[in-house]
C-alpha cells in the first residue's frame, strides 16, 4: 500500500460514486437497508430478560449490532470483490487517490447508512419497544463509531479471500455467525461457561458490543471498559496491519 492519505474531497466522491452503485443493485440494497430492520422484530421474538424494559434494551442493542454486522460488514465485503474484479480497483489506484481513500471511499455509503439506521432504531425502537434511554450516549457513540472502521477493515480483509460477488456471502458468513452468537448480541456473554466466556471477550465485536451494552444500560466497571477499548483498539490494529499484507487490488486468476 502506499503512504495513507485521506482528502476529504476525494473521499466524497468515491463515496458519492459508491452509494450510486449502491442505489442501482437492488439486492444489495435490499440487504443493507431492509435486512437490519428485519432483524430488530426477530430479536424481538427470541431475546429474552428480567422485564419488558430489559427485553426492550436488549433487543435494541442486539439490533445495533446487526445492523453493524449487516451493513458495515457483509455489504462492503461484495463492494469491495466487485470493485477489484471489475478493475476499478486498480484504476483508482493508478490516479491521485490513496488507498485508504479508496477503501474508505468504497465503505462510506455503508457506514452512513448504517449510522442512519441506528439512529432510527434508537429513536423509533425506544419508544415503541418501551426501552429506557441511554445512561450513557458518550459511551454508546464511541462503541459504534469504533466498529466502523473495525468491520470495515474486516470486510476489506475478507474479501481477499474471496473468489466471486456471488460467493462473497459464504466467505462473510464464518464471522458474521461466530460474532452474532459469541459477542453478545442475542445475550449476555457472562451467561456462557466460564471458559468460553473467556473466549468470546477476545472475539472482533465483543469489545464493541461491551462499550454498546455499558452505554445503554450503565454499571459496568472501569476495569471492563477498560478490556473493552483495549480488545477493539487491538483488533483495529490487527486488522489495518492484515489488509496492509493480504488485500487483492487486482483480481483473482
Amino acid at each position: 500500500m502506499n503512504a495513507p492519505t485521506l482528502n476529504p474531497g476525494r473521499l466524497a466522491a468515491l463515496g458519492r460514486s459508491e452509494l450510486t452503485l449502491l442505489v442501482r443493485n437492488r439486492a444489495t440494497l435490499s440487504v443493507a437497508v431492509l435486512m437490519p430492520a428485519s432483524m430488530v422484530f426477530f430479536l424481538r421474538t427470541v431475546v429474552g430478560g428480567d422485564g419488558a424494559a430489559e427485553t426492550a434494551r436488549a433487543t435494541l442493542t442486539g439490533g445495533i449490532g446487526m445492523v453493524l454486522l449487516l451493513v458495515v460488514y457483509m455489504n462492503p465485503v461484495s463492494a469491495y470483490v466487485a470493485r477489484r474484479e471489475e478493475l476499478v480497483l486498480k484504476r483508482l489506484r493508478s490516479g491521485e487517490a490513496g488507498d485508504l481513500e479508496i477503501l474508505a471511499g468504497t465503505a462510506l455509503p455503508a457506514a452512513v447508512i448504517a449510522l442512519v439506521q441506528i439512529a432510527a432504531l434508537v429513536a423509533a425502537g425506544a419508544a415503541a419497544l418501551g426501552a429506557p434511554a441511554p445512561r450513557n450516549p458518550a459511551l454508546l457513540l464511541a462503541g459504534i463509531l469504533a466498529a466502523l472502521p473495525l468491520l470495515a477493515g474486516m470486510a476489506a480483509l475478507t474479501s481477499a479471500f474471496t473468489r466471486s460477488v456471488e460467493t462473497a456471502g459464504l466467505t462473510a458468513l464464518p464471522l458474521f455467525l461466530v460474532t452474532a452468537l459469541g459477542s453478545g448480541l442475542f445475550a449476555d456473554p457472562d451467561a456462557l461457561p466460564g471458559t468460553v466466556a473467556s473466549v468470546c471477550e477476545l472475539l472482533p465485536l465483543s469489545g464493541v458490543m461491551a462499550l454498546v451494552r455499558a452505554g445503554w444500560s450503565g454499571g459496568a466497571g472501569g476495569y471492563e471498559l477498560l478490556g473493552a477499548v483495549v480488545t477493539t483498539l487491538a483488533w483495529i490494529m490487527v486488522t489495518v496491519f492484515a489488509v496492509q499484507r493480504w488485500f487483492r487490488w487486482e483480481p483473482r486468476r
